[in-house]
């Protein structure tokens, strides 16, 4: 049981998200995390996205077509501050993604960011003690630093998503936060609905391909990220592609310069 003190900047966080669900006249789900998120804070939009270190990653939900770009260009090319964020276990703040080092760093997600409209990304991993499904990322067109509350009050949000998508009941509020709520009037949101379907078709894909060019998970996931990179697509549309039979990847598809979601630190520059 999570105990909410009244009061309590989670209370408070809590209240916000409940009160997006309300706008829409719906159960909390994890878009109204972003929403709310997104209303509090100085950044332009939100999304987030599932995370693990043994099934294909996907997104979940995004605010807008900017942050929607942003989820699925990370899972693409295995790097960014989605990324960072789950495998380090910690909150990743890149207030300017002109800056040298993170240039440096993701060589190939920071143009591509910068491209799609984003100057500042924050991503903060969803949490609670060993558990973590995944990753709220925030981002702004303009360079913008979080002071510490906005960072705690980011990390609330976090918390709130990992909740709702644990399936988690705050009984001291009594606002129930339920994964059946989704929005499905959104064409930028990915209903929960949907979403079980979204991955398995990821799943499935990856499993085909493992068959036909006779390699492991990792192996099979990075060439179905390295093709939806190299032709500008979302991984999403060339799962469903590989599924449906109208795409086959010959033998010999090499990942590109794409790696493993396996990003590094960013004090660990080569």
């Amino acid at each position: 049981m999570v105990i909410v003190i009244p009061g309590s900047r989670s209370a408070r966080i809590q209240a916000l998200v409940a009160e997006q669900a309300a706008l829409r006249g719906a159960r909390v789900g994890v878009l109204d995390v972003c929403t709310a998120a997104v209303a509090a804070l100085p950044v332009g939009g939100a999304g987030m996205s599932a995370m693990s270190r043994d099934r294909a990653s996907h997104p979940l939900c995004s605010t807008d077509s900017v942050s929607q770009h942003l989820e699925e260009l990370q899972l693409t090319l295995g790097e960014g501050p989605c990324v960072d964020a789950y495998v380090l276990g910690s909150t990743v703040l890149c207030p300017d993604l002109l800056a040298g080092e993170l240039q440096r760093h993701w060589t190939v997600f920071a143009d591509a960011a910068l491209e799609a409209g984003a100057r500042a990304v924050f991503a903060f991993p969803l949490q609670i003690g060993a558990v973590s499904p995944g990753v709220l990322d925030l981002y702004s067109s303009s360079s913008v630093e979080l002071d510490a509350e906005e960072v705690a009050d980011a990390m609330a949000f976090a918390d709130a998503a990992t909740l709702i998508l644990l399936d988690a009941r705050i009984s001291e509020t009594g606002v129930p936060f339920d994964t059946d709520a989704a929005d499905t009037d959104r064409p930028d949101a990915a209903p929960f609905d949907d979403l079980g379907g979204y991955r398995a078709e990821i799943d499935q894909a990856t499993g085909i391909l493992m068959v036909q060019l006779d390699v492991g998970f990792e192996e099979a996931f990075i060439r179905l990220r390295a093709h939806a990179y190299a032709r500008g697509t979302r991984i999403s549309v060339v799962a469903a592609d590989v599924v449906a039979h109208r795409l086959r990847l010959p033998p010999d598809t090499a990942p590109s310069d794409i790696q493993p979601p396996d990003a590094r630190p960013l004090d660990e520059e080569s």
